[in-house]
């Protein structure tokens, strides 16, 4: 038998799915499906009468996922529409996670833009009457920045004292109890730090509502962030930097000082600026600790005293529309706070990051 015949023979017997070359669907198909889906969704909600947007979007996307399943299956073959259900379903939950994050930047930018200007930053509540339009946030800024500010000057070295003593030092019962706390205290609702700290600070040893009791509910939530992401920064140093540093006959310490520290302080600083950036927005524990302000007060060790979470909750309770308003630009500015913190960090990350040579 010939090469020819055995060629024929051979392309003939073997199934169509293990070919080389496999039909494929054209390149605007997703698109083609999407409008379909869409279609589909739209028409089934209008004949099941259903009255929320919402179900026929999520109507739409299931059609998506199996039409697409479907057609590829029919077309390409079963291992491809594997391929494209996997995916389809990895799109749809990224839509489905960004819509309402859209939406609500959507209708922050909107309202909060109202009365956001100038004036509105750089003037207090003091005066003000809640129903009618005026006033501002700037002391709460102020006690916002106060507050923050403590909170990661109490967080920050215990945090990373912490991280340094787990990795680097860390052995038997001790070490396993410190972990076993941080893991704890990751879990810990910002209430129940408000709690301890109402109970121990203002009850107990009879201190006043300030911005620094609120500093300490807020380092409590800091603390076991920067303990966490602090660790595995210095996990991620190689062990050969130690290893040369004490073959030259340098102490531990000074290798941790000089080699393990600066090798990991870009990680080490995001993981700082994330953990500010979870805390800043916390409003339960300045709820029960600051109790709040309507003028300034630029010492947080003495008397009450506002922050940004605490104005806004102040004001949306106040029931009516000038205070709606001023809450939607505060939340405005403490979502761009946050925002900011965010970009610093991944800019400090990307300038700190190791640099590789060619």
């Amino acid at each position: 038998m010939s090469n020819t015949t055995v060629q024929k023979v051979t392309d003939a017997s073997t199934p169509r799915s293990s070919r080389l070359y496999q039909p494929r669907l054209p390149f605007w198909s997703p698109i083609a499906l999407i409008v379909l889906s869409v279609g589909l969704g739209c028409g089934i909600g209008l004949a099941a009468d259903l009255d929320s947007k919402i179900q026929w979007g999520l109507i739409s996307a299931l059609l998506f996922v199996l039409i697409t399943f479907g057609l590829t299956a029919r077309v390409e073959g079963k291992r491809q529409a594997k391929d494209r259900l996997a995916t389809s379903l990895v799109w749809v939950c990224f839509i489905l996670a960004v819509i309402p994050l859209a939406s609500l930047m959507y209708e922050t930018i909107k309202r909060g833009t109202k009365v956001l200007d100038g004036a509105f930053l750089s003037h207090s509540m003091k005066g003000t009457q809640n129903v009618l339009p005026g006033g501002g946030i700037y002391h709460a800024i102020i006690g916002t920045l106060e507050q923050v500010g403590i909170a990661t000057l109490i967080a920050a070295p215990i945090g990373l004292l912490t991280a340094v003593y787990l990795v680097e030092y860390g052995r038997g019962k001790l070490a396993k109890a410190v972990t076993f706390f941080v893991d704890v205290m990751t879990g810990i609702p910002s209430i129940v730090a408000g709690l301890f700290i109402l109970s121990l600070w203002i009850i107990i040893l009879d201190f006043g509502y300030s911005g620094f009791a609120g500093s300490m509910a807020l380092a409590i939530l800091m603390m076991p962030v920067v303990v966490r992401s602090t660790e595995e920064m210095l996990k991620l140093v190689p062990n050969e930097l130690r290893e040369a540093s004490l073959a030259l006959g340098v102490p531990k310490w000074r290798t941790i000082l000089k080699v393990v520290l600066p090798t990991s302080i870009g990680g080490i600083t995001t993981g700082v600026m994330l953990a500010v950036a979870r805390i800043a927005g916390e409003t339960a524990p300045i709820v029960l600790l600051v109790f709040g302000n309507p003028a300034i007060n630029n010492s947080p060790f003495e008397g009450e005293q506002s922050s940004l979470p605490f104005y806004i909750y102040e004001q949306w309770a106040n029931g009516n529309e000038a205070s709606y308003d001023r809450a939607w630009a505060a939340a405005l500015v403490l979502i761009a706070f946050v925002m900011i913190l965010n970009l610093v960090a991944r800019g400090i990350a990307r300038w700190k990051a190791p640099k590789t040579g060619r």
